[in-house]
């Protein structure tokens, strides 16, 4: 378990950087196809992967792509606003096929999946993006890494046993902290070898541990999701780690508070 768990993680590790480095529309159509397979993996939750609610919303998480990649950011309320009436009508008229509830997690796959993993495109995309898009992972992989080491090491208290009983409160600590040093060094990477960047240091720092904290909330959402589901994984596409979903439940979370915070922190407003 562990080998295959390790050499599927390995090659989706090359896979990353080598989307990830190419940027553009590699990435853009990678990531769309991830929220295409997340989004299939949480309406299989409620039934409905086949279904109109469920076809909506491959329709609309296309089309919110087909913004992304063609710049057009002002239609994507619009659209989005549009989808929910879709979804709201549709419901009205199938009645009593569809629930409110159907409605609703099909709304939830929507933003939970589409919208918020289009961040990692939409990182990239930025001006200096290439070197962005890399606190993603110190966020997200780092932090688990440092947390599981400082867990197993000095980890007394439980932080959420009921969600993830392993989790421990030094696990927690240890994993912001960590992705906070690692974001500090990165930060000063980034200031000699990219572009200059006053207080770099301290941004990154600031980044990682803030990304850090919404990564654990985000693996804590898609346990949560799991267990009301009675489920132990999302999915089997990835050998050893399950389903998208289960590989990258924290990066859901963190891109879009790695997006803001290196918006608004470094003063980057080009794409």
């Amino acid at each position: 378990m562990f080998k295959t768990r390790f050499l599927s993680g390995a090659v989706l590790t090359l896979i990353m950087i080598a989307v990830l480095y190419f940027g553009g529309y590699v990435t853009g159509v990678f990531v769309f196809a991830l929220s295409i397979l997340g989004v299939i993996e949480v309406l299989r939750i409620y039934d409905l992967h086949k279904k109109a609610p469920g076809v909506l919303v491959y329709i609309f998480t296309a089309l919110y792509y087909a913004l992304l990649f063609l710049n057009l950011d002002k239609y994507i309320v619009p659209l989005i606003v549009v989808f929910v009436l879709a979804q709201l009508i549709t419901y009205v008229v199938t009645t009593p096929k569809y629930k409110d509830v159907n409605a609703a997690a099909a709304v939830l796959s929507f933003f939970y999946v589409t919208v918020m993993l289009s961040y990692m495109y939409q990182i990239r995309v930025l001006e200096h993006g290439g070197a962005f898009v890399v606190m993603i992972f110190i966020c997200s992989w780092i932090n688990d890494t440092c947390a599981y080491l400082v867990g197993v090491k000095f980890g007394k208290h439980k932080m959420t046993p009921k969600l993830s009983p392993k989790k421990s409160v030094e696990g927690l600590i240890g994993g912001i902290a960590g992705a906070a040093i690692f974001g500090a060094l990165y930060g000063i990477f980034i200031n000699a070898k990219v572009f200059e960047l006053e207080n770099a240091a301290l941004i990154f720092a600031i980044v990682g541990a803030l990304g850090a904290g919404m990564a654990v909330l985000g693996d804590l959402t898609a346990s949560a999701i799991k267990r009301n589901n009675d489920l132990k994984d999302y999915g089997k596409l990835i050998p050893g780690h399950g389903g998208v979903m289960d590989r990258f439940d924290s990066i859901i979370f963190t891109a879009p508070i790695i997006y803001y915070l290196l918006l608004f922190m470094t003063g980057n407003f080009g794409g």
